[in-house]
């Protein structure tokens, strides 16, 4: 039996604010709706240029009016009895505090730093066709750290060995450095559909799920 595909809207990250419009975390769909549908929090949409609040039922309406004249950039849940247009970003009632962010150190954000791009070769690759390469090889001192890691295909890996790369005649194809902010993120603020994002984040380190 051929599984139903899933929605790709499911796959869209949404903003969440504290009570004082400040952004505290990026979450999924899933748990957007959630909080919407537990009124712990409310949709902050911009229409024209204007900003605007309104509550899970508000918000099921406002979707109905919409449903007709869908905009590319938008995604959309579909239930057995409605669509509801899926929000950029949504408010907390009750939360007021600012966590603090941190930028974390992993695969999946050294791998947006550097595009899934090796930094020897320049090939592009799927991430799971890439390996993370230190630069100074731990073996000799080197750091596991935003500059002294790159992303590495299997081949130019398996070349440079444990060895620098001035030692195996390799050149970086640019110099690896702490991002000011998270890849993922600068990945996300790309895409016109989280244009709204801009107004809340500015050069913020958080963190996308």
């Amino acid at each position: 039996m051929q599984q139903p595909h899933p929605n790709p809207a499911l796959a869209a990250s949404v903003l969440v604010l504290n009570r004082g419009y400040m952004a505290v975390h990026i979450v999924n769909v899933r748990r957007a709706f959630g909080l919407l549908y537990r009124a712990l929090a409310e949709v902050l949409d911009v229409d024209e240029g204007q900003f605007a609040n309104y509550d899970f039922a508000t918000w099921l309406e406002i979707s109905e009016l919409r449903a007709e004249e869908r905009k590319a950039e938008d995604d959309w849940i579909s239930s057995v009895s409605f669509d509801v247009q899926v929000p950029r970003v949504i408010r907390l009632t009750r939360f007021d505090r600012v966590p603090k962010h941190t930028l974390r150190f992993n695969r999946r954000n050294l791998f947006a730093r550097d595009n899934n791009s090796c930094q020897y070769c320049g090939t592009n690759l799927p991430s799971s066709q890439l390996s993370m390469d230190h630069v100074m090889p731990r073996s000799r001192g080197g750091e596991t750290s935003w500059e002294n890691v790159v992303c590495c295909c299997v081949s130019c890996n398996s070349r440079k060995g444990n060895h620098t790369p001035h030692e195996a005649k390799m050149r970086l194809l640019r110099q690896p450095k702490r991002p000011r902010q998270s890849p993922l993120l600068a990945a996300k603020l790309k895409n016109p559909k989280y244009a709204t994002w801009r107004t809340f984040l500015g050069s913020s380190t958080m963190d996308v799920a």
